[in-house]
């Protein structure tokens, strides 16, 4: 049998070789798009990002001979084992040949150093956190993920259960077609017309003139309406900040809405173009050029995934999630949408899940989200 070794990645050259396993794993995976290089960097620790001013983490790589095999991020949430009063370890950014030897290896060294912080529970993959990519894909392998989704061979499931982690949740992907809007049930109307008449809402599109603080807006409000969802963590000021910097330029106006009423923003919905086949051509290089060709002529993407309305917590269960998606529909059309994927939505968010299906949204791919150690 071969020899496999695990070592703890410190230098520069450890972090390049840990950065770029996934384009000697993929090479032959048409589905596979790269992630991009430089915010792969920061969300494993590489370069700076305000994730971890919160967390703690850190990298392994797994060799044979001087090949490296295999790859394993160990994080520690502080917010998060603050909030649930837990000690629980993430562990993300897995990948790995389809040998056990060398899955269990990195699951060890993971599991070893956790247990060296006082840690016994371990939950994944989070890369690095549910604000984030998460979850590993484990149904929906015929077509690429949409941007901002993960995507694995399908025998990555078989290696993580057999070192012994089970199902903790999952999590879907809806595909729908545009023409799918033709005939949804007409109640779904009265829902929107009798919430809107209830509380006076206006809605509108982000404002890009003030773009910046907009994004910010709806970040806030997705802090504070997923507060009881299962697993969340609020973003800190500093990913706020972070993230609103990186989505205005990723976001139009068009895929936007934003339902106030008396003037106050409760509730935001935005759809991200689908940027991946993009991604792929640049091969994950934003820079010198790939970021201009990553931007150039969006009209030309027909596809966007639709992040899940978020509305305050002292407005849902009244039809405002309806009312902002009922908003983007004409500027949908207008840009010539073809098609929408809705994810991720929880399998423990039963209202979403069957309000996805009674719109007859088709579930596309699901990922799972793992834990290990005592219940």
């Amino acid at each position: 049998m071969p020899e496999y070794v695990v070592r703890t990645v410190e230098s520069r050259s450890e972090k390049k070789q840990f950065l770029e396993l996934p384009w000697a794993l993929y090479r032959n995976d048409p589905l596979w798009i790269p992630p991009l290089r430089g915010n792969q960097a920061e969300l494993v620790g590489y370069r700076k990002h305000p994730f971890h001013a919160h967390a703690t983490t850190r990298t392994w790589l797994a060799y044979r001979d001087r090949t490296p095999v295999g790859r394993i991020c160990g994080i520690i949430n502080h917010v998060h084992n603050e909030r649930y009063q837990e000690k629980r370890g993430m562990f993300g950014f897995f990948e790995s040949i389809d040998d056990s030897q060398v899955s269990r290896a990195l699951l060890d060294a993971a599991r070893q150093w956790f247990a060296s912080q006082g840690i016994e529970r371990m939950r994944g993959p989070m890369n690095p956190s549910m604000n984030y990519e998460c979850g590993l894909l484990v149904e929906g392998f015929s077509e690429p993920a949409t941007f901002m989704m993960t995507y694995n061979p399908p025998y990555y499931a078989r290696l993580i259960e057999e070192y012994g982690f089970r199902k903790s949740q999952d999590m879907f992907a809806f595909w729908g077609q545009v023409g799918m809007l033709d005939t949804l049930d007409k109640k779904l109307d009265f829902v929107v017309d009798e919430a809107t008449r209830r509380f006076n809402i206006k809605t509108r599109r982000m404002c890009r003139a003030k773009f910046t603080e907009e994004v910010r807006t709806f970040l806030h409000i997705y802090n504070q309406s997923l507060g009881a969802t299962w697993g969340f963590t609020p973003l800190s000021e500093g990913e706020v900040d972070h993230f609103s910097n990186s989505l205005k330029h990723l976001i139009v106006p068009e895929m936007t809405t934003i339902a106030e009423i008396d003037g106050k923003p409760v509730a935001v919905v935005f759809g991200l173009l689908d940027y991946n086949p993009r991604i792929k051509l640049i091969d994950g290089r934003l820079f010198p050029f790939g970021f201009m060709r990553l931007l150039w002529n969006r009209r030309a993407i027909k596809k966007i995934r639709l992040i899940a309305a978020n509305v305050l917590p002292e407005y849902q269960m009244w039809g405002l999630g309806l009312v902002v998606l009922h908003r983007l529909v004409p500027d949908i059309r207008a840009w010539g949408i073809q098609e929408a994927e809705f994810s991720w939505v929880l399998e423990s968010n039963d209202l979403s899940y069957k309000s996805l299906k009674r719109g007859g949204a088709i579930l596309t791919k699901t990922y799972r989200i793992y834990d290990f150690g005592p219940p």
